[in-house]
């Protein structure tokens, strides 16, 4: 179990995410943290990584940017930057949290696994600190509502932090897309079903030679209101508590009786 962190005030808070240092998301999380915190860092990828999953750069040295007293640029994943944060940057006082996102779009259903805000909360829950990923659900064309964020995360992080939770489980959290006013309360669900590149889109360029677009997700189960899918789309902030233990036992067990 997680110890509980009553007071986060006296804990040191590691911010980092998949959308680069120079994010809008990672702006507005360091603004919440340094209220809840006098002890926050930020190790974050150089560039945008969204979509990056929990890949490691294995291939070639990583960089580290130092930026300020507490904030540092990592020329890699966000795996990269969570491992360079605890293993280096930290290495003499670990943090007692790891906040990742703000990310700029819902990490919603299977589309999780895809997702580097995820993956950083991953690599920190790995590394044995309690992590919370945070994403905030958007709408092509319309304006992303930071001060949701802004309004609810700081009681969402307090209240979850007050209570812990198991080892080897990390915290996955989505804002609606509505205003802070219209949110209409805090779910704790499980994950929903949703698939991207359900289609693949081919183009021409100008020479007449075709490429590609991943398209866009397929909600399977939209409506379902035990689900982060139809918990965010009433308006709720969905908690979705995540194992990093994927063996399915049931599976185990049936399948362990070919083999005696």
């Amino acid at each position: 179990m997680n110890p509980p962190i009553p007071d986060l005030s006296k804990a040191r808070i590691l911010l980092t995410n998949d959308d680069g240092i120079s994010a809008r998301g990672l702006a507005v999380l360091d603004k919440i943290a340094t209220a809840l915190s006098d002890d926050v860092w930020v190790v974050a990828p150089e560039v945008e990584q969204s979509g990056a999953g929990h890949s490691l750069t294995l291939r070639r040295p990583l960089r580290l940017r130092r930026l300020s007293d507490k904030r540092f640029a990592v020329d890699g994943t966000p795996t990269d930057s969570v491992l360079m944060a605890v293993g280096h940057v930290l290495k003499e006082h670990r943090p007692d949290l790891i906040l990742s996102g703000v990310n700029r779009g819902g990490n919603l259903g299977e589309d999780m696994t895809y997702s580097g805000t995820v993956s950083a909360a991953m690599e920190g829950t790995l590394l044995g600190v309690p992590s919370i990923a945070l994403s905030l659900v958007t709408s092509t064309g319309n304006r992303p509502h930071w001060d949701t964020v802004e309004k609810h995360a700081p009681d969402v992080i307090r209240r979850l932090a007050a209570v812990g939770w198991r080892e080897g489980v990390l915290i996955n959290v989505n804002f609606p897309d509505v205003a802070p006013e219209a949110v209409t309360g805090v779910e704790m669900v499980g994950l929903g079903r949703r698939k991207i590149g359900d289609h693949l889109e081919e183009r021409f360029d100008p020479r007449g030679v075709p490429y590609y677009w991943i398209g866009p997700l397929r909600q399977e189960e939209p409506h379902r209101r035990d689900t982060d899918l139809g918990s965010v789309m009433s308006g709720a902030i969905a908690v979705t508590p995540v194992h990093m233990d994927l063996t399915d036992e049931p599976s185990l067990q049936a399948l362990s009786a070919a083999f005696r």
